[in-house]
């Protein structure tokens, strides 16, 4: 398994002095993240999706193994709630390949809101082509299906394990050949960090669903004081193989 570990986003100004020291600028946090994580989930393109030249510029930015995860515009997710989704699609992939070979999974959350329909999202992860990696996390309860796991299966999109409050809130389906999880809020102190036994359990559980070669994204959305800069850390560290 090679697991990518890092957070959503990287531009807080409480992450000063906590990931980025005094002397580096806001300019340079992107290069200097880079030096400490392998993975950033991009999750400002939800609320405004950046052009072509902002991905191409990020491309330029990080080492060429670095792996960049998209979130997919709201526009598409939460405007259209996945309705007609073959222009926001092209308009989505049309600026994130500026990332070229640093372009990771594409992510789409759904509202809490939208309840299932299996075959909206069968029309809406047909729209992208088989090269892209398209990870779902839905948030309502009546997504929980055998026939919703189905069309996940069928495209090769992966259910995101997403986490809150220390707890799994989604089933732990594989419905692909590599794996998404994203921490939203532990209980730990401080808020809204997570404890070194819930991050460990976590390792144990993706390294015994994804014990062979394949790829598993891990991201920490918890960013207030500083929690997912640390977690992330402790949890790239627990997940390594012994020696």
């Amino acid at each position: 398994m090679t697991l990518y570990v890092g957070t959503s986003g990287w531009q807080y100004k409480d992450w000063r002095d906590v990931l980025y020291p005094a002397d580096v600028p806001v300019r340079r946090w992107l290069e200097e993240y880079a030096t400490h994580f392998t993975t950033v989930e991009i999750n400002n393109a939800f609320y405004r999706l950046p052009t072509r030249e902002n991905f191409e510029a990020w491309r330029d930015r990080v080492p060429r193994d670095f792996v960049v995860a998209v979130k997919a515009s709201r526009y598409l997710t939460h405007i259209k709630r996945l309705k007609d989704p073959e222009e926001p699609v092209r308009r989505l992939l049309s600026h994130a390949e500026g990332l070229g070979s640093r372009l990771g999974p594409v992510l789409l959350q759904l509202p809490p809101t939208l309840r299932a329909d299996a075959g909206l999202l069968d029309t809406c992860l047909s729209c992208f082509p088989s090269s892209t990696r398209v990870a779902v996390e839905p948030r309502h309860d009546s997504w929980w299906t055998a026939e919703v796991r189905e069309v996940l299966t069928a495209r090769g999109a992966a259910l995101c394990w997403a986490d809150v409050r220390a707890r799994p809130v989604t089933p732990l389906w594989r419905t692909t050949d590599w794996g998404y999880v994203r921490f939203h809020e532990g209980r730990a102190r401080d808020w809204p960090h997570y404890g070194r036994r819930s991050l460990k359990t976590w390792a144990e559980r993706i390294e015994k669903t994804w014990a062979g070669g394949e790829d598993v994204y891990a991201y920490f959305n918890n960013d207030p004081n500083g929690a997912a800069v640390r977690n992330a850390t402790t949890f790239a560290s627990l997940s390594q193989p012994a020696p």
